[in-house]
């Protein structure tokens, strides 16, 4: 079994955790500077879940290292899954696998699904044509934010950006 330490860099704790993940054995350790979203933009944890094999381990020492979301995390653990690996989380010295595991898999999933922003598209706002011609109409930005669905301060921000 190939062990497989995962840390990001831009966290206070980067070298202890680096230090915490030789000491529990691992083989490798591999860090990256985090980019948002975890779960998309993160080239090496992509890498590791890619290369991954059977009956391997991915060791971090907390969870919000994997991902930003429940849902994301979810994604994270059930890709191990798929290739046969397992995930060790060092703090809470909770596994994937077994009694714990299961725990672990149930209360991420009654988070993720009470999380109304999972899987939810951002509110994109309005459109700044729609602010502009219904200002050229005459209407005032309090109006314009109850016509669109939309905040006084998305209006006001739009309008300002507006060439004069």
């Amino acid at each position: 079994m190939l062990k497989i330490g995962y840390v990001r860099l831009r966290d206070e704790r980067a070298a202890e955790d680096t230090a915490v993940l030789k000491t529990i054995g691992c083989h490798v350790v591999r860090a990256e500077e985090p980019v948002a979203p975890l779960a998309d933009g993160s080239a090496v944890l992509a890498s590791i879940l890619d290369f991954i094999g059977e009956g391997d381990q991915l060791v971090v020492t907390r969870l919000n290292h994997l991902a930003a979301s429940s849902r994301d995390l979810l994604d994270v653990i059930d890709r191990l899954e798929a290739r046969g690996a397992t995930l060790f989380v060092a703090e809470a010295e909770v596994g994937s696998q077994g009694e714990g595991g299961r725990a672990m898999r149930a209360a991420l999933e009654a988070v993720a699904s009470a999380d109304p922003h999972c899987g939810a598209p951002r509110r994109k706002g309005a459109p700044t044509e729609d602010i502009r011609a219904l200002q050229a109409a005459g209407v005032g930005p309090v109006e314009i934010a109850r016509r669109l669905g939309v905040s006084r301060m998305t209006v006001w921000r739009k309008l300002k950006a507006l060439p004069a």
